[in-house]
């Protein structure tokens, strides 16, 4: 009887035992899962962006290599931004930073700068030429150069060079899959630049006038055939007043432009006192369409991404002039 009771007190030994090991097993597997990055981020490039035209062409160009986080989302006006202590945050974590630069991230001008003293900052404006660009001083606005460059498709072609570059920088291991991963992306913008062109020419010559909220199409009408026309500037920081309404309002009429567009990421209170003003002088004046300007559309549509963007401007312009 004791040679039995001994086997059962050593069997309750071992099970206490190999308890206490198990234990101590998840324990150290549940400390190093807390330590881990989320599942399917492990060894990605951390980006952080500001607009979401960018964050779209680090997507396309990074792939599965990089994890984005853009800081503006739809219906965002990145003239007035102001980065919240969160968005300062996903900055600081970011590996690399890409921003438009151009000072449309007016506000966030001096944390940019701060950042590219730590990590690999980018503004992917850099390398297109300054010659080629819109000038605030040529064009009477409040800005060195127009910011809004995506606007011509050669240049966001450059923009995307950029990006591009600079991931081979970061991380040379996947530099193959980055320029395959661009070339196929420039091939696609080609195709998109070439379509807008021929778009634009089915609309009659005389009815190529685009009215908007903000001058952010400068380079959309001087590349593809187009003249545009504003009540504010090239940045929304400048209010449109009494005279800029009554002399937009004065050639609409003069002119018999039949139709106006709002912007998703501008308030339509001018364009509403244009049209209100086109009306007691008996003329009337339609909302061609709401375009896209400074912020792409909702995550997961069409206009959620740079090329569906383009698209949809193109063909609502289209569609209401012609």
């Amino acid at each position: 009887m004791r040679f039995s009771t001994n086997i059962r007190f050593g069997s309750s030994v071992q099970r206490l035992f190999l308890t206490i090991v198990c234990i101590g097993c998840l324990a150290i597997m549940s400390a190093c899962g807390t330590n881990n990055a989320p599942s399917g981020t492990e060894g990605k490039i951390k980006v952080t962006t500001t607009i979401g035209m960018i964050s779209d062409v680090v997507e396309q160009v990074g792939r599965e290599h990089v994890e984005v986080t853009g800081l503006m989302g739809a219906g965002v006006d990145p003239h007035l931004y102001k980065a919240s202590q969160g968005d300062i945050k996903k900055l600081e974590k970011a590996e690399i930073i890409f921003y438009n630069g151009l000072h449309l991230e007016g506000k966030m001008v001096e944390i940019l700068e701060k950042m590219a003293k730590k990590k690999t900052t980018v503004a992917v404006s850099d390398n297109i030429d300054r010659a080629t660009l819109r000038t605030g001083a040529e064009n009477g606005m409040d800005t060195e150069y127009d910011p809004h460059i995506w606007f011509n498709v050669k240049h966001w072609m450059k923009a995307t060079e950029s990006i591009r570059d600079t991931l081979i920088k970061q991380d040379p291991d996947h530099a193959a899959d980055y320029t395959e991963n661009a070339e196929a992306y420039l091939k696609l913008l080609q195709q998109l630049n070439d379509e807008v062109a021929e778009k634009v020419k089915t609309i009659p010559e005389k009815s190529r006038v685009l009215v908007t909220a903000h001058d952010a199409f400068g380079y959309f009408g001087d590349t593809y055939g187009l003249k545009v026309m504003a009540l504010q500037g090239m940045s929304t920081a400048s209010e449109a007043g009494t005279k800029d309404v009554t002399d937009l309002r004065d050639f609409l009429v003069e002119n018999n432009i039949k139709a106006v567009f709002i912007e998703s990421s501008v308030p339509r209170k001018a364009i509403d006192a244009v049209i209100q003003g086109a009306k007691q002088k008996g003329h009337e004046l339609l909302i061609g369409g709401e375009l896209f300007s400074d912020a792409m559309g909702e995550a997961g549509t069409t206009e959620g991404s740079y090329i569906g963007m383009v698209r949809h401007n193109v063909e609502t312009i289209v569609n209401a002039l012609t």
